[in-house]
């Protein structure tokens, strides 16, 4: 399989290096066109209708993401392309979608478009920019915001409201919802701790993570624990006290 793919950057030799890191690393990738802004980009996206689109976000006049709110379809796959950018990475991790931090690492490029390959070669749809394109047209309402959990089996959509706790185990975090569900998937907690610092989350532990709407007390006994609404007793480590003390009275202030 060849995945037609169209490259969008305002910057000619960016664009220029990741065609050579293309042609050298990722043969299954066939350039068919590359744009230098957002409006330009529109036009060979509807025209060559491309099976995936490599955007970089920060453009002038119009950005990645506005490029994609214009579009009427997003019946491709997709790999941004940025530079430090702390919103938009912020964004796209919370949806689980591939990304590369300029300058392109060789190894991390491949390993995005298999990703995209093995999506296209198992015929899967695209529910992460859906999802990214949701969470952008209500950036200012976090209360509807649903975080992408992937999973050996699926990617899940969970608003973060529904989340309790977070748990990890080596490089795996399990996801603990009100209802009851718990969800596994692999990557380390430190990564969700990043992710869902603006969503009241706070880490009390290296192995813990707790949603403070769910947080009933703090319990200070021989070793200090937060006591959640359902009863879990969730240790706080001494290196974590002060910073849970920070995070807690600045909520309720």
């Amino acid at each position: 399989m060849i995945l037609r793919s169209i490259l969008i950057d305002d910057e000619r030799n960016n664009l220029d290096n990741l065609r050579n890191l293309l042609a050298e690393n990722c043969p299954e990738v066939e350039v068919v066109a590359s744009a230098i802004n957002a409006a330009e980009g529109k036009q060979m996206i509807s025209q060559y209708q491309p099976d995936l689109v490599f955007l970089d976000i920060n453009m002038p006049e119009q950005s990645g993401f506005d490029l994609l709110r214009s579009l009427p379809r997003h019946d491709f796959e997709i790999i941004f392309v940025t530079a430090h950018d702390n919103f938009g990475i912020q964004a796209i991790k919370f949806s689980a979608i591939d990304y590369l931090v300029k300058p392109v690492n060789i190894d991390e490029l491949k390993h995005a478009v298999g990703r995209v390959m093995d999506k296209k070669q198992r015929s899967l749809d695209n529910p992460q920019l859906n999802n990214l394109l949701q969470l952008l047209r209500n950036q200012n309402f976090r209360e509807v915001h649903k975080i992408a959990l992937t999973t050996l089996k699926e990617t899940r959509f969970v608003n973060t409201n529904d989340i309790l706790r977070c748990e990890s185990s080596n490089n795996y975090t399990t996801f603990f919802l009100k209802n009851g569900e718990k969800i596994l998937v692999s990557k380390p907690i430190y990564e969700y701790e990043e992710i869902l610092n603006d969503y009241g989350f706070i880490r009390c532990h290296q192995s813990h993570l707790v949603n403070r709407n769910y947080i009933k007390s703090w319990v200070k006994a021989e070793g200090d624990y937060l006591l959640l609404e359902t009863g879990d007793e969730i240790p706080i480590s001494r290196s974590k006290k002060e910073r849970v003390a920070q995070r807690l009275k600045a909520d309720r202030s």
